[in-house]
């Protein structure tokens, strides 16, 4: 474990123990520190064990998830402004995700709604998957992503326009900007098997990545498959925005952002980019999280908003100073 990773890590387990403290509803420090202990009264540990923890343990997950994934998709691509949504993968999770609230399906089951979104996921990772097999190249599956995430686009705005009435149209506008307010340890226990699969294929992806930015014949030379490489990052990152987009709904920028402190510390190394980027984009949703949620609004802001807020002002920052890099 790299010392930066460690640092990381120390840091991530601080900030989750403060959102214990984080909240709209008072309580005392102490009634605070004692429910997390499982002491004090009833009232405490269920604010505590299963409001602010939950939703906390779902910032951290969603943040890390889009961390890692935009860390890979930059590796995969060789692009610092890649990220999870460039592939399509979150705009078709999204997409699934609100055809479910527009025809009512969510009324069936508490589950519809996630695994609309992970099926969304494998839908977008299914035509890229082909797309790789045969050969498509990084800026092949790039344009792929950048059609994927229009035709969505323009769907799920079709949805708006037509939904039926004002509720359905809310519940559309909520899930498209996105949150982790109400979120139960059952929701975070759903989505964890495709983060802990699409987090491996990530991470077994990380040699390759390495080798690839030697370029795919170097790659090739040194024992390099590029397609399996390809394959894993694909098949990962789709996972893991599949999963995020169920657990959240939309949020973006975080697996630019995180990626792009992170890379001086590592030496631009893609391999060493992956676990550091997860830990501070897992910090930097949780720190946005512990925000909304302490900020004086009669309306609470939405996650994804202030990701945005945030987030979209440094995008534009990076694509500038690439700009003046670029001859």
């Amino acid at each position: 474990m790299s010392r930066l990773t460690l640092i990381l890590g120390l840091m991530s387990a601080a900030l989750f123990a403060l959102s214990a403290l984080a909240g709209s509803a008072p309580m005392p420090i102490a009634d605070t520190l004692a429910a997390l202990v499982w002491q004090g009264d009833d009232a405490g540990r269920v604010i505590v064990w299963e409001i602010r923890l939950p939703r906390a343990a779902a910032a951290f997950a969603v943040g890390a998830a889009l961390g890692l994934a935009g860390a890979g998709l930059q590796g995969l691509l060789q692009n610092p402004l890649a990220e999870p949504g460039v592939l399509g993968v979150s705009a078709f999770s999204a997409l699934f995700a609100v055809i479910a609230i527009f025809f009512g399906l969510t009324a069936f089951s508490a589950l519809v709604l996630p695994l609309a979104a992970i099926l969304g996921a494998a839908a977008a990772t299914a035509i890229l998957a082909v797309a790789a097999l045969r050969g498509a190249g990084s800026v092949t599956l790039l344009l792929i992503g950048i059609g994927l995430s229009s035709l969505a686009g323009a769907l799920m705005s079709l949805a708006m326009n037509l939904a039926p009435n004002p509720y359905s149209l809310s519940d559309l506008v909520n899930w498209m900007m996105g949150s982790v307010a109400n979120r139960s340890w059952a929701d975070i226990l759903l989505a964890a098997p495709a983060l802990l699969v699409g987090a491996a294929l990530v991470l077994v992806a990380g040699p390759g990545l390495r080798a690839l930015s030697l370029g795919e014949e170097t790659a090739a030379s040194l024992g390099a498959d590029p397609r399996r490489t390809r394959l894993l990052v694909i098949g990962g990152t789709s996972l893991l925005a599949g999963a995020s987009v169920a657990t959240a709904g939309t949020i973006g920028f975080v697996g630019i952002v995180a990626p792009h402190i992170v890379r001086p510390f590592v030496k631009h190394d893609p391999q060493s980019l992956l676990v550091p980027s997860a830990l501070l984009a897992g910090m930097i949703l949780l720190v946005a999280d512990i925000g909304v949620r302490m900020l004086p609004l009669q309306q609470e802001l939405k996650l994804g908003v202030a990701a945005a807020l945030v987030g979209g002002p440094v995008f534009i920052w990076i694509a500038a100073r690439l700009g003046r890099a670029s001859p």
